[in-house]
């Protein structure tokens, strides 16, 4: 349920399909991860069949058990991210497992270059820790058995991925660990973010070229492997190599972004407003506005207090030879304790304000309660438009 007491729907839109909710934040399995278990089942079911050919069609449903125990091991992963991220009072929206592996929404930076490391270092960590587990239980099993091939099958998976997410470059674990290294010696968090990001598609094209070599050499020592086998490696080098260097690309558009934030103060965009009272007629309230040098309109009461905010769209709707018949009162949205809005607020704190309570425009106020004007959500966007296509300096 949310936090108005409405039940929310089984799945949410770009999420997939709600698992459950430890330590309160949301686990969705994305539709693509049905497509990765099956191919997992597929290709691991091959594998249990040169083990323990006796099994026969059953080994399917043994590889099933591993794909749904892999992608447990992933999400233990996942929440060693949130674990530490929640530990550091960052919040997170949700975890997603999807196509290749999973991902933790982590809404905010980590504030130190100390804090970006082990919230990075928390996932990797946990999948080693969960390799030696599979590799101690594996000592405890007869070898050759369905048991053994499991827990062979869950060590190696989670070596690789703790391996894989190693990889100094973004936005694989070990890049945001590059990325905390660079910010500590520089100083400077966005430097961390460049050198990472270009590590990335760095690794993002030696995955590209040197999965299909590696298999195609592979290729020339075993006779088991077919052609077929070189080109799913190819094609999943692909995939991965395109995933790899989005990711970097995404990385370093996300920090430009945060980079710029701070030019985004409701201070400078805000409107000045004139105040009227709900029956002023609206061609009377526009008049007083023009003769102000005012953008926006605030209804007050007879004390002068503010009760809601004149929208700027359906003013506009508004035939002009309409307006003098028109009462301000009737196009104005009514104050909400969201839409009341410090001068102050700037950059990341502002958009999450926004965040929180849509709404086309604001009031804003002064600390001392005294109205400052209204900031509209269309001037805020335009500001963030017009920082982030300025030149990178």
């Amino acid at each position: 349920m949310d936090r108005d007491g409405k039940e929310r729907p089984l799945r949410e839109r770009g999420g997939g399909l709600l698992m459950g909710r430890p330590f309160g934040v949301p686990v969705y399995v994305a539709p693509s991860w049905f497509l990765i278990a099956a191919l997992i089942t597929w290709v691991f079911g091959g594998l249990v069949d040169r083990v323990l050919p006796e099994l026969g069609a059953l080994r399917y449903l043994v590889a099933l058990f591993f794909a749904v125990a892999f992608y447990a091991s992933v999400l233990v992963h996942e929440l060693a991210h949130t674990l530490v991220a929640l530990h550091y009072k960052l919040p997170v929206r949700r975890i997603q497992l999807q196509f290749f592996g999973g991902v933790s929404e982590i809404e905010k930076e980590a504030e130190t270059p100390g804090r970006e490391f082990w919230l990075s270092f928390a996932g990797p960590l946990l999948s080693l820790l969960l390799g030696g587990v599979f590799y101690g239980a594996l000592q405890l099993v007869q070898e050759r058995t369905v048991p053994a091939v499991l827990l062979a099958g869950l060590m190696t998976s989670n070596l690789i991925v703790a391996a894989f997410n190693l990889l100094p470059g973004l936005p694989l674990d070990g890049g945001r660990m590059l990325r905390a290294a660079v910010w500590k010696f520089s100083g400077n968090p966005m430097a961390g973010t460049v050198a990472a990001a270009w590590v990335g598609r760095a690794l993002a094209v030696v995955v590209l070229i040197g999965l299909p070599m590696l298999t195609y050499a592979r290729a020339g020592d075993d006779a088991e492997l077919s052609g077929f086998d070189t080109l799913t490696d190819a094609l999943l080098a692909a995939i991965l190599a395109a995933i790899m260097w989005t990711g970097a690309g995404n990385s370093l558009r996300m920090a430009r972004l945060r980079e710029r934030l701070p030019d985004l103060r409701a201070r400078v965009l805000t409107r000045r407003a004139a105040p009227v009272t709900p029956d002023t007629p609206l061609s009377e309230a526009l008049r007083r506005a023009d003769e102000a040098g005012a953008r926006a309109l605030v209804v007050v009461d007879t004390a002068g207090a503010p009760t809601g905010i004149v929208r700027e769209s359906a003013v506009v709707a508004v035939p002009e030879h309409r307006r003098p018949w028109e009462q301000v009162g009737g196009y104005a949205q009514e104050l909400r304790v969201g839409m009341l809005v410090s001068a102050e607020l700037t950059g990341e704190e502002l958009l999450e304000h926004m965040r929180s309570t849509p709404a086309t425009e604001y009031l804003v106020l002064e600390e001392t309660g005294e109205i400052y004007g209204v900031l509209s959500a269309a001037d805020v966007e335009q500001a963030f438009v017009t920082a982030m296509a300025r030149p990178a300096t």
